[in-house]
């Protein structure tokens, strides 16, 4: 048999956890949230989503309303400045959404690019939606978008080696700065 890495097995099956050619990432621990080990909110009563435009923008972690939808900041970021979007009604997909909802929500992605290119010289961005539990939403009964701002070289194995993210700033120290840009970008 003949492999990309030059290097010979002489069974008929490679083992889990071997490098092959799409030098995969093992993360066993994922398997807790894979299998439904996280708390899944149902509806509006206990949704974190529905609650936070009905506290301060700093406890929310809140920096922009807008009309249907709001932008925060995700409370375990991936990178610092990592924005969510949410529409202000509990609804769980992208196809339950209104043409408003959508207008919006697109408009507030582009807004919040503008603001973390202008605070936090982002050199790239991860844009996406889960949805359902099969798609990887941590909360997949409200709609969400994240926008996560990316520089090069912000990846690394110290979360996978030492179960550690290097996060550079506070929550509230990103979330003043983004909210006194928002406007401006």
């Amino acid at each position: 048999m003949d492999y990309t890495n030059d290097r010979e097995i002489t069974d008929d099956f490679e083992l889990a956890g071997v490098p092959d050619s799409f030098q995969r990432l093992w993360t066993p621990y994922r398997m807790a949230y894979v299998q439904g080990g996280q708390h899944q909110f149902k509806d509006k009563d206990d949704c974190p989503f529905c609650a936070g435009p009905g506290r301060s923008d700093e406890q929310s972690l809140i920096v922009h309303r807008g009309t249907t939808s709001y932008v925060l900041l995700n409370l375990y970021p991936y990178n610092p400045g990592h924005l969510l979007i949410c529409p202000y009604r509990h609804v769980p997909n992208y196809d339950d959404i209104s043409v408003e909802e959508t207008a919006e929500m697109g408009a507030l992605a582009q807004q919040g690019m503008r603001v973390l290119r202008k605070v936090s010289n982002a050199k790239g961005f991860n844009l996406g939606m889960n949805q359902g539990l099969a798609g990887g939403a941590g909360i997949a009964a409200h709609l969400h978008q994240h926008v996560v701002p990316r520089w090069g070289g912000d990846g690394n194995f110290f979360p996978i080696i030492a179960g550690t993210k290097a996060i550079s700033a506070t929550l509230d120290e990103v979330r003043q700065l983004i909210a006194d840009a928002w406007d401006e970008a």
